[in-house]
């Protein structure tokens, strides 16, 4: 495969994965506003769900791969760091909407994205391509108009909700950047299946010691949360965005992953009958013309 194709077929993972996790979001909505279920409960289970599909398909198809990672204690180190920022991801966006709103959290969600490029440029010991900077401009904005419908007033900010929302943009960062030897080793598919489990194990104890009770969900709740979220929202989405990662570089990943609140717009109008508006169209035309920012290579 050329390098072209591979960033172009890393793009469309990303994007995919993206818009996937916004899927999850609208999944998520529909089951708080219909169930008594805890974000404790949904997080846990998403995450050991996921953590089984990733093993089915490591054990039926790359067994070897499987045992020569377990084998490795270095590699099981990394992957604890790996499986520390998904499971920071999914728990601190958590708190931070606790302490303010889901409009509010998925802004400063953005941060990941600021963060990576920090990291990146340092690293690198170089500044970022202006392309990225514009994409990243676009990115935030974009997300600001869909998060907050022009009412900037709903960006509640107090300092628990600050304080969890730059420790979800961290997470974001460390699970897109650190994996990069994992996934030039092993693939980034096993790789995030092993650290799925790290996540699984974390949420757990977390929901345990919440003491959230087990909810009672009928055939559709078990539905939604079982394939909406979990198979499709976590599995899916984590498998098809990091792969995309691996493709295009953390910088364009992270930029990538601003399609989430995309996902769930689409969503939320298709299913649960949210209307479109004029900040939605806007933030849909900043995404578009972020994509053809991220995409546009070095001469």
């Amino acid at each position: 495969m050329s390098a072209g194709n591979a960033f172009a077929r890393g793009v469309v993972c990303a994007v995919t994965g993206a818009l996937l996790w916004g899927f999850s979001g609208a999944c998520a909505q529909f089951l708080f506003a219909h169930y008594d279920i805890s974000a404790a409960f949904i997080t846990a289970t998403r995450a050991l769900l996921a953590f089984v599909l990733f093993l089915g398909v490591l054990v039926a198809r790359q067994r070897d791969r499987l045992r020569s990672m377990l084998a490795s204690p270095r590699t099981l180190g990394r992957l604890g760091v790996f499986g520390l920022g998904l499971f920071g991801s999914q728990f601190f966006y958590t708190m931070s909407v606790s302490f303010t709103n889901a409009g509010t959290a998925t802004v400063l969600q953005m941060s990941g994205t600021v963060f990576i490029m920090l990291f990146t440029c340092v690293f690198a010991r170089k500044l970022p391509r202006a392309a990225e900077v514009a994409g990243l401009v676009c990115a935030v904005f974009a997300t600001v108009a869909i998060a907050t419908q022009g009412n900037l007033d709903s960006l509640a900010l107090p300092p628990e909700g600050l304080f969890w929302g730059m420790l979800n943009g961290l997470a974001v960062a460390l699970y897109v950047m650190w994996p990069r030897r994992l996934f030039a080793e092993y693939g980034s598919f096993a790789a995030t299946g092993l650290a799925m489990f790290v996540s699984a194990a974390l949420s757990s104890v977390v929901w345990a010691v919440q003491g959230a009770p087990v909810p009672a969900l009928d055939a559709v709740g078990v539905l939604v949360l079982t394939v909406g979220i979990a198979a499709v929202g976590t599995f899916a989405a984590f498998a098809l965005y990091l792969r995309g990662v691996s493709l295009v570089g953390s910088v364009a990943g992270g930029l990538l992953g601003a399609f989430e609140p995309i996902g769930a717009m689409v969503v939320s109008a298709v299913w649960l009958g949210t209307a479109f508006t004029g900040f939605d169209w806007l933030g849909l035309a900043l995404m578009l013309g972020m994509l053809v920012l991220v995409t546009v290579r070095k001469a």
